[in-house]
């Protein structure tokens, strides 16, 4: 007979975790299925074009926009610190930074 083992109380079928940058808060989408094509994107293109994809990937258009036009006196985004919120966003999902309970 084979050997059978249930794993279903290991499963998380938790709701998105959020993001929150200053007064915004952005779901973070963290299905499966999502994480893999992520995954792939930044197996397949350089950093800056993987980027782009990241942010349609784990993120509604509704929040790329909001996060797009993000100022802070006067100043826009940096590029560096939208890498930041997509590496926050992926670390998050991945378990490698548990958030805030």
């Amino acid at each position: 007979m084979a050997k059978k083992i249930n794993i279903t109380d290991k499963l998380n079928f938790e709701s998105n975790p959020i993001v929150v940058i200053g007064d915004l808060e952005v779901e973070v989408k963290s299905d499966a299925e999502t994480m893999l094509r992520l995954m792939g994107v930044f197996a397949e293109n350089s950093e800056l074009q993987a980027v782009g994809e990241a942010l349609e990937l784990i993120f509604s258009p509704e929040d790329v926009e909001k996060i797009c036009k993000m100022e802070k006196d006067g100043k826009k985004l940096s590029a560096n610190s939208l890498m930041t919120i997509i590496q926050s966003a992926m670390e998050l999902v991945m378990g490698e930074d548990k958030g805030e309970q």
